[in-house]
């Protein structure tokens, strides 16, 4: 099956960190695979800016490595003619190294980009030279990277330092789940099919569940994470988003302040969550494996590599309706997945075991895209009636064809968003301040307790703990697959 590839209109994309790791490893693959699918002008320039005194053949060589280390077939012809619209200033994002140079080469006849592939404490240095030194203008278009704060506070004052050079229609804040193909399929399947919608409610649904599992460990981000934890780095961001657009209501169009307005709704109507309703967990080591302590040189951490917690979201849609929510690294396997489970039919014609049977609709956002549906059917063959559970199945690597390298990445859907002007799948300022607004307190909660994280063994499905917390309620996590 192959896909409708769109053009986007000529533009100047600047990578504030164009030398750094996501450029390396997402960025300038992702523009090199948009490139090859014909979606980027001939015209459409790329300016890799960092504090590294490259020239632009330099810099092309560091982007030749990092598409060919990423991408898995390479054409040279064609990545060298990707590669002749790279280009590359040296910039001191706190000085004044590079951006009368930058000013001079940007074309502001074309739509201007600016891609802060940078810690949060330099965006308002760069916001602040870009605009003083006449480069950004009302029609100029930044993107930023999570972490979007640590808390409320700092992510208000994040948001007040953008604001005060760019409209919040200029602002792109990019959080690469929303650019999974399933996340935005989720919205198909609801909003598309008369099958689901009418159900969507708490009068057909049990319950939701929504688990981001790894089998890494921190790896090499020990001194980020562990002033972060599960709740900072997946809930507060990812799993929130995936949540907003599992309950939030039909916006009026499929637009970005449409949609953004409903996923604000859920958020404001989240509960507070209780003590009971929350685990959280810390990897030990194993055989061959070091201990979270240890991966974060920290013998004495308190933070948290899993977090489960029960919420509930207090609205008429969604009265009674538990969501699960748990994510985790160094579990058994790499697998991030929304469940919904539906109710028990009201009555049923069958008798013992063969009554005791439900649909699951299962989202999987990785590895290997796609849905199925479990039904109920009768098992083949004489004996009577005897009632197995099947899944209608829709791998996308299967339903699309082989050609799968056609599903375009997160990061390069989302890039040729910001290049259209599109801000459906970015989070909007005051969504991230009422994430904070809830999180904060479930964090505060803890911390004033003194609470502890519990040990789970390393490639397992977490603590006991948190299987507790659906045992209670008469339910099961779904086992963990890669």
């Amino acid at each position: 099956m192959v896909s409708r590839v769109i053009p986007v209109d000529d533009f100047d994309l600047v990578i504030f960190g164009g030398s750094g790791d996501l450029a390396k490893r997402k960025i300038l693959p992702g523009l090199y695979r948009r490139f090859v699918a014909g979606q980027m002008p001939e015209t459409a320039r790329i300016i890799g800016a960092a504090r590294s005194d490259y020239s632009d053949d330099d810099y092309r060589q560091v982007a030749r490595e990092a598409v060919e280390e990423h991408v898995s077939e390479v054409d040279q012809e064609v990545l060298s003619a990707f590669l002749g619209q790279i280009h590359y200033l040296a910039i001191d994002a706190k000085g004044d190294k590079g951006w009368s140079e930058l000013r001079d080469l940007i074309r502001f006849e074309v739509i201007n980009a600016f891609y802060f592939s940078v810690a949060p404490s330099l965006f308002g240095d760069l916001a602040e030279r870009l605009h003083s030194n006449k480069i950004a203008d009302k029609n100029s278009r930044v993107v930023v990277e999570k972490p979007f704060g640590r808390d409320l506070e700092t992510a208000q004052a994040l948001n007040e330092t953008l604001a005060a050079h760019f409209k919040e229609r200029q602002i792109y804040r990019i959080d690469h789940y929303l650019g999974k193909e399933t996340v935005q399929n989720l919205m198909a399947v609801r909003f598309g099919n008369v099958l689901f919608e009418p159900l969507w409610k708490t009068h057909y649904i049990d319950h939701i569940q929504i688990t981001v599992a790894e089998e890494i460990g921190v790896e090499g981000r020990g001194e980020y994470y562990d002033k972060s934890g599960a709740m900072r780095d997946m809930v507060q961001n990812h799993m929130m988003q995936l949540l907003c657009l599992i309950a939030m209501e039909p916006p009026s169009v499929f637009g970005s302040d449409a949609v953004r307005d409903e996923k604000l709704k859920v958020i404001r109507a989240l509960q507070p969550v209780s003590n009971h309703e929350i685990v959280r967990g810390q990897y030990d080591g194993g055989e061959g494996l070091t201990s979270y302590r240890e991966d974060v040189d920290n013998p004495r951490s308190h933070t948290e590599s899993f977090i489960a917690l029960k919420v509930h979201c207090a609205n008429w849609r969604w009265a009674g309706v538990p969501f699960y929510l748990r994510t985790g690294k160094r579990l058994k396997a790499r697998s991030s997945e929304i469940t919904v489970v539906f109710k028990d039919l009201a009555h049923s014609i069958f008798e013992g075991d063969e009554a005791r049977h439900r649909n699951i609709l299962s989202i999987r956002l990785q590895p290997n895209e796609g849905m199925d549906l479990q039904v109920t059917i009768k098992e083949p063959g004489p004996g009577g009636m005897r009632l197995i559970d099947v899944p209608l199945d829709m791998t996308f690597a299967d339903a699309l064809g082989p050609d799968n390298d056609e599903i375009p990445d997160a990061y390069e859907r989302l890039i040729m968003d910001v290049i259209r002007g599109n801000q459906t799948l970015f989070m909007r300022g005051d969504e991230v301040e009422a994430a904070w607004a809830w999180t904060d307190p479930i964090i505060e909660g803890w911390q004033e307790r003194g609470d502890v994280p519990k040990p789970y063994d390393s490639c397992s499905a977490g603590p006991e703990d948190a299987m507790m917390l659906m045992h209670r309620d008469g339910r099961r996590w779904r086992d963990i697959k890669g």
